[in-house]
């Protein structure tokens, strides 16, 4: 059985550890935050503070956006485009991990204390019932403060989070 987290698609190239999952896992991840690998890749901010682990990060980055541009994978996409809450068919990385790309869709709901990429994946975690995985101490401050009804890990507790949601019986499988 694999564990759904929604997670913004720069943390998957930023966190090596989400690459190696010790069970199978399905990354939602909200449209707009792909589209923000390509602003990341060509800007000439660095993400990450050391220049070793920036240019390491941004190598990652182009994999990622490689990956999402195969042509099958990119007809997946666009195919969920075409309808608001779609989800892509499975983007498979490899046997235990995949991706589902999801049209999500903004709304005024939380627009006041969330910018646009959290409040999509907040509301992408609450229409599909499936927890956040965030790297940001503010944003999990902000779910926490603003009531928001959805379940956070902390991506320093992946392990954790994968394993909580597996059963006994889903460990026989």
């Amino acid at each position: 059985m694999r564990r759904r987290f929604v997670i913004e698609a720069v943390m998957v190239a930023t966190y090596g550890h989400l690459l190696v999952p010790s069970r199978p896992v399905d990354y939602v991840i909200p449209y707009t935050s792909i589209a923000e690998l390509y602003d990341m890749r060509d800007s000439t901010e660095p993400v990450m503070d050391d220049p070793d682990d920036d240019l390491h990060v941004k190598s990652k980055i182009n994999e990622l956006i490689q990956f999402f541009e195969d042509s099958l994978n990119r007809k997946k996409i666009e195919k969920a485009l075409q309808v608001p809450w779609r989800e892509s068919a499975p983007l498979l990385l490899n046997e235990t991990i995949q991706f589902t790309i999801v049209n999500a869709v903004d709304n005024a709901q939380y627009g006041e204390m969330f910018d646009p990429v959290e409040t999509e994946l907040l509301l992408s975690s609450l229409k599909l019932n499936v927890p956040l995985l965030s790297d940001q101490f503010e944003f999990q401050d902000k779910l926490i403060e603003a009531e928001v009804p959805v379940q956070v890990y902390d991506i320093e507790d992946f392990e954790f989070a994968v394993e909580e949601g597996i059963t006994p019986v889903d460990m026989e499988l």
